[in-house]
């Protein structure tokens, strides 16, 4: 099974992040402007949270705050669940789902190394299983 380092190897290491300082609004127009749905939320160079669409919908929207007034500390979660990058893609779909997340970062010795969402580890998986479609058809095709 292919692992977290192996699948930020092919999708790359870039790791979008704000401050827990920052605005709402500008971790939204952040994310807007690269087509994410999450940042990592850093401070001096550690990970002290992660802030996503679903925390914007569920704690600015729906409690009728101000996106432009409300810092990113009052909304992001602090507790993040994170993944090692030699766990394999299985591991990290369990813990996705386990935790109901849609994004996990990956931990490298304390270091964000990358940052992975739902659909790259159902890309991974789909990927996985049409090579061994592929390989169980060669197989058939030359028994």
């Amino acid at each position: 099974m292919t692992t977290v380092s192996q699948l930020l190897s092919d999708k790359g290491h870039q790791v979008f992040s704000v401050s827990p300082d920052a605005s709402v609004y500008d971790a939204i127009a952040n994310m807007a402007m690269h087509g994410i749905g999450a940042l990592a939320v850093m401070h001096e160079g550690k990970l002290v949270g992660i802030v996503s669409e679903r925390d914007y919908a569920r704690k600015v929207i729906l409690r009728d705050r101000s996106s432009r007034t409300t810092l990113v500390r009052e909304i992001m979660t602090p507790d993040v669940v994170t993944i090692d990058p030699e766990k394999t893609v299985e591991h990290a779909m369990k813990l996705m789902t386990a935790h109901r997340i849609r994004h996990l970062p990956v931990l490298d010795q304390g270091q964000v190394a990358g940052m992975l969402s739902i659909g790259d580890l159902v890309k991974a998986v789909i990927g996985q299983q049409r090579f061994e479609i592929e390989q169980l058809q060669e197989y058939i095709a030359k028994g």
